[in-house]
């Protein structure tokens, strides 16, 4: 088997894992939650809640439970600062 076949298996089958694990859930400007939406959020597994502005302990669980790492990226600061600036008040709030 030649090389390019060995690096297009590699290639195949990182996808496939990647594609396993699903996508992360995405980022929440509003930091603290309050009536229904902390309901449902106190219902929904720490895993699968959207990522939040300072949220480590949450944060770092679903980074280690989506990457396998608990350091954050560059992109995640930015995407964090970008939804907690563009975050709209909940009920006028």
């Amino acid at each position: 088997m030649s090389l390019a076949k060995y690096v297009l298996a590699l290639l195949f089958s990182m996808f496939l894992l990647s594609s396993t694990y699903g996508k992360e859930p995405s980022w929440t400007g509003v930091v603290v939650k309050r009536g229904e939406d902390r309901l449902i959020t106190q219902q929904t597994p720490i895993e699968y809640r959207p990522y939040r502005p300072f949220h480590f302990y949450g944060n770092t669980v679903r980074r280690l439970h989506y990457r396998g790492e608990v350091l954050p990226r560059p992109k995640d600061a930015i995407q964090g600062t970008v939804a907690f600036i563009l975050a709209r008040p909940i009920n006028g709030e």
